[in-house]
């Protein structure tokens, strides 16, 4: 086997088509190489972009009690500082409420809708109780 590119200008028609077998493999190889290498950068760069992420969650958990601090330091400046911390609680606790039932009006939206093995078993069914009926 001869590396590089060869003149394959005076090849018969059968030589290259005897090593067709051989190219093909080659391509198939070749591509599957290909893609076990792209698969692997994809998924190193999801996992740092992923670690990236999580950094970020982290920072954001630690900022949520900051500004719940804040929203009562303002208030306090009206009201007791007991109060204020009510008001906050108060607040975060009608927010909790408002999008539970959120989530609880899409659930049950979502749960409500029939699947498609749904559909088809009640088709079968259908067509078995219409076979049924003329026999």
């Amino acid at each position: 086997m001869q590396w590089g590119k060869r003149d394959r200008a005076d090849d018969s028609l059968l030589t290259l088509l005897g090593d067709l077998p051989e190219l093909v493999t080659n391509l198939v190889k070749a591509e599957v190489d290909a893609a076990k290498k792209w698969v692997s950068r994809t998924a190193k760069d999801a996992g740092i972009g992923s670690v990236w992420f999580l950094i970020a969650l982290f920072f954001l958990f630690w900022a949520v009690p900051v500004i719940l601090v804040f929203a009562i330091a303002g208030l306090s400046s009206w009201w007791p500082v007991w109060l204020s911390a009510l008001a906050v609680l108060g607040i975060l606790l009608l927010a909790v409420l408002l999008f539970a039932v959120f989530g609880i009006l899409k659930f049950r939206k979502v749960l409500a809708r029939r699947n498609p093995a749904q559909a088809v078993a009640e088709d079968i069914r259908l067509v078995k109780d219409a076979g049924d009926d003329r026999l």
